[in-house]
C-alpha cells in the first residue's frame, strides 16, 4: 500500500495479481452479472490507485480496506442498474479464489478475533443482519425482503448493533 501511495505503477499490478480474484468474487456475488462485476472491479482499482494515500493501517488491514471498496462500489452499481436477482453464496464455488472469504480472512487477524468476540455479544438476529450486510454483500433492501421485515427495522437493528460493536471494540 505504501508503494501505491507513492504512485508506483508496478505496485498496482502486484496488488491486482494478489487480490483481483477475491475482489471480483465480491463484486460478482453482489451484482450477479459478470460484465457488471468486471466493470466495477476496474472502477475499484482506479479508486484504489487514486486513494492509496488515504489507507490507514491502524484502522484496517489492506484486504479489509480493498474488500470494503469493492463492496461499496458494487452496491452503488446495483442501485444504478437495479437488482437482477441474487444467487445463493453456494453458487459461487466456481470462482477462481479458493481462499477464505473476507469475513474469514478478517477473523484470522487479531482485530478479527476481537471483532468476532464482540459480534458474539450481539443477539443472533442483529449479528446475522450485520454479517449479511457487511460480509455477505446484501443490501438493506434485499435483507429486509429476505427476512420479511420492514426496511426501517433492518436499518435500526444494524445501526444499534454497530453502535454496540463500536462500544465493545473501544474497550
Amino acid at each position: 500500500m505504501d508503494r501505491l501511495a507513492t504512485g508506483e505503477q508496478d505496485a498496482l499490478g502486484d496488488l491486482y495479481q494478489r487480490t483481483s480474484a477475491k475482489l471480483f468474487g465480491i463484486c460478482l456475488r453482489i451484482l450477479n452479472d459478470r460484465d457488471e462485476a468486471e466493470d466495477v472491479l476496474q472502477d475499484v482499482y482506479l479508486t484504489i490507485w487514486r486513494r492509496a494515500d488515504r489507507f490507514d493501517a491502524a484502522r484496517a488491514s489492506p484486504i479489509t480496506w480493498l474488500a470494503t471498496i469493492a463492496r461499496n462500489r458494487s452496491i452503488d452499481r446495483l442501485r444504478q442498474i437495479g437488482r437482477r436477482g441474487e444467487r445463493p453464496v453456494e453458487d459461487m464455488d466456481d470462482l477462481a479464489d479458493a481462499g477464505p472469504n473476507p469475513f474469514e480472512a478478517l477473523a484470522e487477524s487479531d482485530d478479527g478475533r476481537r471483532l468476532a468476540e464482540c459480534l458474539g455479544t450481539l443477539d443472533e438476529r442483529t449479528r446475522g443482519s450485520i454479517i449479511a450486510a457487511f460480509y455477505g454483500g446484501s443490501t438493506y433492501d434485499a435483507l429486509a425482503e429476505r427476512l420479511s421485515v420492514p426496511l426501517g427495522t433492518i436499518k435500526s437493528r444494524i445501526r444499534r448493533g454497530l453502535m454496540k460493536l463500536k462500544g465493545c471494540l473501544s474497550q
